[in-house]
């Protein structure tokens, strides 16, 4: 490998880091003749050197071994804490990929956001999700990747935090916040016990230990599921799910971010820890299930949304159940592909998105209709985003899906099921939002939509491209199966249930005047998917109810016995006080007498506890 390339290879998170710090003098107001247009350049300049020089090395790295880099950080006596960096083709591609979607999405809200006067915070805190992206893609350390993942919390929450003056806004990234620390605290643990258990926490090192460890089932079991909730919350993961559909209050250039990329970052690190994972087969089991649960009922759930972007977050969270249920499955290289093919196509649904909300100020699908003949790119790009997210021959998400299903056909014909069972529903979703909002007649928020300018139009153009282009990448890198080693019937499968979905969803009568169906029965149904199965309430009644009972218990205790307690000292002190005034009479032979008599009779106590001692047996 070219000496300079991987000496330099750990400049790829310091540019986001780097542009992040110069917007700060736009962002603190500290600068404010100019606009904060400059600082939303400068972060984009070094986002294009980031990219610039992740696909160098990317290039130089492709037909290599993988190599480590170490940064000794700090040294004593036996404690020694350094981070290593892993250089190979799967975590700099991962970083040209994060590059790539991060210069898009910032070119994307140049135009979004142009008229919003906190433009420079928000490019500032872009800069800061970039930067713990990238170090989380090259990080070969499970201390580093936890902190990396602790500062995308960070962003999460201040980024859907952004628009801080509604009330609604307030409230999703608090929600956020506070799931996310569920998973990041349990994962903490994880990394506790598992640096006193292996001694170190690199991944090259904890793979060799996970190799000869001998752990009992439960120690094995407890690291396991620790080590899971830490992704389950950043993935969205039944039952930390709830945050991401709140979480799209935020600006939509970061949901393109949050719904392509950092709900994946959690589902990388899940793929880089599957040799410790394999120790418990209980932690498996739970990565089937809650990825099995997850993408059967973030599917159903999202049919029933009428917010734009929340029945497309939805299916964010269904696809990195198909991700967590590979990895339970020990198909790391089928998630790997899930997860590239999957960024790219969401990151096109949300442009698209965005750019209907944009020029028709409203996210409500009932108050759409009419907009493939006004928005010609942003209907291509949804269009086209949508045939990249299922199994259509020949995009991307076929081949992942066929790569998955043609292993298991024979082993685990149920994988089968839930496949085409995710994929039927998604392209149903994705077909019902098509007619509500670009098919049929043009509404009053509808009737004079311009297409976007070009600012949000190259992005999803730069996508569109992309997403055609994923299966020949995939050929390039000797990723696609050979026709001959094609399991036919499973492709049959596969595109029946796209087709399936799609005619289901051309063919049901959608009426944009009912909020709510006038059947019971369906009415029934719609209210259990659109409020997600009530699980929020659900919690309210349980966890909530719980914490809240302790509040009150820990509250009352405090005031009535705690603070009575002392409180009745202080009075009987102040009580004692007042009386002892009254009989004060100023000689001291009075005084010496009632010392003496306390005295004595202390003496008595203390000679008759010591007599009592003498006398027993021992």
């Amino acid at each position: 490998m070219n000496q300079i390339l991987f000496s330099t290879s750990w400049w790829l998170p310091l540019y986001g880091l780097v542009g992040a710090i110069l917007t700060l003098p736009w962002a603190m107001g500290i600068i404010r003749r100019t606009g904060p247009r400059p600082a939303a350049y400068l972060n984009i300049l070094t986002t294009v050197l980031a990219f610039i020089h992740s696909l160098f090395v990317f290039i130089d790295i492709w037909n290599r071994e993988p190599e480590t880099f170490t940064i000794a950080w700090f040294s004593a006596a036996d404690f020694d804490l350094s981070f290593a960096l892993d250089i190979s083709p799967i975590s700099i591609g991962t970083s040209v990929l994060i590059t790539a979607l991060s210069l898009l999405a910032q070119i994307y809200a140049l135009g979004y956001m142009e008229k919003d006067w906190a433009l420079a915070r928000f490019f500032a805190m872009m800069g800061f999700f970039e930067a713990a992206l990238s170090g989380l893609a090259i990080s070969d350390s499970l201390f580093l990747s936890y902190a990396l993942l602790e500062v995308l919390t960070l962003s999460t929450y201040l980024l859907v935090g952004f628009w801080y003056a509604q009330p609604l806004v307030v409230t999703a990234a608090r929600d956020a916040f506070l799931t996310k620390r569920v998973g990041d605290l349990l994962l903490l643990m994880g990394v506790v016990t598992l640096s006193t258990l292996a001694g170190s926490l690199n991944f090259s090192h904890l793979y060799e230990w996970a190799q000869t460890a001998n752990l009992n089932p439960l120690t094995s079991t407890l690291l396991g599921l620790a080590l899971i909730a830490g992704p389950a919350g950043k993935c969205a993961q039944f039952p930390l799910h709830l945050w991401l559909d709140e979480a799209m209050e935020g600006p939509n250039p970061a949901s393109v971010m949050r719904n392509s990329l950092v709900v994946a970052g959690g589902a990388y690190l899940l793929f880089k820890l599957q040799p410790i994972l394999a120790l418990s087969p209980v932690a498996l089991n739970a990565l089937i299930i809650m990825g099995t649960v997850t993408a059967i009922g973030a599917s159903l759930v999202s049919l029933a949304q009428t917010d734009i972007k929340r029945a497309l977050s939805h299916s964010t969270s269904a696809y990195m159940g198909l991700v967590f249920l590979a990895v339970g499955l020990q198909q790391g290289g089928v998630a790997l592909m899930l997860l590239l093919t999957h960024a790219i196509a969401k990151a096109l649904l949300f442009m698209s998105s965005g750019s209907v909300i944009f020029t028709t100020h409203s996210q409500d699908l009932t108050e759409m209709g009419g907009l493939w003949s006004r928005m010609p790119a942003t209907t291509t790009a949804y269009v086209v985003g949508s045939a990249g997210l299922v199994s259509l021959l020949p995009l991307g998400s076929f081949w992942a899906m066929l790569s998955w299903a043609d292993g298991f056909v024979a082993i685990n014909p149920w994988v089968i099921g839930v496949l085409l069972i995710v994929n039927g529903l998604t392209a149903l979703n994705l077909t019902r939002v098509f007619r509500l909002v670009f098919w049929g007649e043009a509404q009053q928020k509808t009737r004079r939509t311009p297409e976007v300018g070009w600012t949000m139009a190259f992005p999803m153009v730069s996508l569109i491209i992309v997403t055609l282009l994923v299966p020949v990448m995939l050929q390039q890198w000797y990723l696609l199966p050979t026709w001959e080693s094609v399991n036919w019937y499973v492709v049959l499968l596969l595109v029946s249930s796209t087709l399936a979905g799609v005619a289901t969803g051309c063919t049901i009568y959608l009426h944009k005047g009912w909020s709510r169906s006038t059947v019971l029965a369906w009415r029934l149904v719609q209210d259990l998917l659109g409020y997600d199965f009530y699980i929020d309430r659900i919690y309210r009644l349980t966890v909530v109810g719980a914490v809240a009972l302790l509040s009150r218990i820990s509250a009352w205790s405090d005031r009535y016995i705690v603070d009575g307690l002392v409180n009745l000292v202080g009075i009987a002190t102040i009580f004692s006080g007042q009386t002892l005034k009254y009989s004060i009479s100023g000689q001291s032979q009075g005084y010496m007498l009632t010392i003496l008599a306390v005295v004595s009779v202390l003496g008595f106590f203390i000679s008759w506890s010591l007599g009592l001692l003498d006398k027993l047996p021992f």
